[in-house]
């Protein structure tokens, strides 16, 4: 199976999955996914592929999964409770950073086999740590204060807070991807490549962004819908 079908079947499922722990679990599900997401990402990130005629991380789309379930709690649960999801994926990040740095301080025994490769991974340079800690917090943020103002100037509008469901989620995830782009493209390698090196990297890393922003608006609504019946049968 190629990279491109790969890539999209995990869109899908990923996407899915959100759902069905929302629907097993309600807003415990979406909370437990935004630490699952944060961890998996954060390794994810390191492992580059070919797609679509363009280099990228696989992070980009699990890393899209925690901008989805912030949008869902938003719609669902209230600002609070999406807030609340953004500071537990900032505290996971910092805790899987401390701890994966804590396991390179140990020297291997003799029988160890997986220490180099564990090194190998985890030995990210701190200025990339705290950059993608730094923009994950900011752009997180972002999200769920642009989702709630879009939301907030569409009700003024029409007085309905049912509408346009479709523009505050695409609205709020396309400015931060686009703010996480910016940010942690020149964080992260400026000083390393040309300008014109970094200004590439930022639109194709972009043009991955506005596909998997586009395709959770259907997940999203599925969400919402699914609520009503949560609620009912989960009240907390």
């Amino acid at each position: 199976m190629n990279n491109e079908i790969l890539l999209i079947t995990t869109l899908i499922v990923l996407y899915s999955v959100v759902l069905i722990w929302y629907r097993l679990f309600g807003r415990t599900g979406l909370l437990c996914w935004i630490v699952f997401a944060t961890i998996a990402a954060n390794i994810e990130v390191l492992i580059l592929v070919d797609a679509f005629g363009i280099e990228q991380t696989l992070g980009n789309v699990m890393f899209a999964t925690t901008f989805m379930v912030t949008d869902i709690l938003s719609e669902t649960e209230g600002k609070k409770v999406a807030k609340k999801a953004v500071n537990i994926g900032i505290l996971t990040s910092i805790t899987f950073i401390a701890v994966s740095q804590a396991w390179l301080m140990y020297t291997p025994s003799v029988n160890d086999w997986a220490f180099p490769s564990i090194k190998a991974i985890f030995s990210n340079t701190p200025r990339l740590m705290f950059v993608s800690l730094g923009v994950y917090a900011i752009v997180q943020r972002f999200d769920v204060w642009a989702y709630n103002k879009v939301w907030a100037a569409t009700n003024k509008i029409c007085n309905d807070t049912k509408k346009y469901l479709w523009l505050r989620n695409n609205a709020s995830t396309l400015l931060s991807q686009l703010l996480n782009t910016v940010l942690f493209s020149l964080g992260a390698f400026w000083g390393t490549y040309p300008l014109h090196t970094l200004i590439s990297i930022i639109l194709s890393s972009y043009v991955i962004f506005v596909v998997t922003s586009i395709a959770d608006t259907p997940f999203v609504y599925a969400a919402r819908k699914m609520s009503y019946t949560i609620k009912a049968k989960q009240p907390f």
